[in-house]
């Protein structure tokens, strides 16, 4: 039962993405369709239209996986010996600093998120006190 879960809840972010593609189509919007179809889901998500359980298992799933999508492409690297002289250095370094400032942009919006959440709750809790004893 989990496994048609999984394949449904995919089918629904495959389904997202097409419509990010149909819209970069027809409308011309300069953006990649399926940087569309991620906006639409998080619009989707934050206005709460998508609840987050519609789709946990399937993206779960998927990022399990996603490290062997990327090995293809690194192994394909080895084609071009050219990418590992000055240039290639230079690259290199490219990607490792922006990969390092992704993840401290990232760390750091988890981290402001979490610490939002923890004072709504925190109000929550304090305005449920409030409202019974009085």
């Amino acid at each position: 039962m989990k496994i048609i879960r999984i394949i449904i809840q995919i089918a629904v972010l495959y389904a997202i993405s097409f419509i990010g593609e149909v819209l970069h189509d027809y409308l011309h919007i300069p953006l990649p369709g399926s940087i569309i179809g991620l906006l639409l889901l998080l619009v989707g998500l934050s206005l709460k239209i998508i609840p987050a359980k519609w789709i946990e298992n399937g993206a779960g799933f998927i990022l399990a996986y996603l490290p062997i999508f990327f090995i293809p492409a690194t192994v394909g690297v080895m084609n071009y010996p050219s990418l590992f002289s000055w240039s290639g250095v230079v690259l290199i370094a490219v990607v490792v600093c922006s990969t390092i400032v992704t993840m401290i942009a990232a760390g750091t919006m988890g981290q402001f998120h979490e610490r939002l959440s923890q004072k709504r709750l925190e109000k929550k809790k304090c305005n449920k006190q409030f409202t019974q004893s009085s």
